[in-house]
């Protein structure tokens, strides 16, 4: 998922990537977790233990 700064690149107008954040963040509260994922790290473990075909 790219950046929020990055949106303009991905639906290709700045102008309407920043009108779509601002109505969706609008009455949100945003949360930064920086660290490593345990999503991925779960997902690296799953292949490892699946055998080779």
């Amino acid at each position: 998922m790219p950046a929020p700064d990055e949106w303009g690149q991905v639906f290709g107008d700045e102008v309407l990537a920043t009108a779509i954040l601002d109505r969706l963040l609008h009455h949100c509260d945003v949360v930064s977790i920086n660290g490593p994922s345990y999503r991925l790290k779960n997902r690296l473990a799953a292949i490892e233990r699946e055998p080779a075909a």
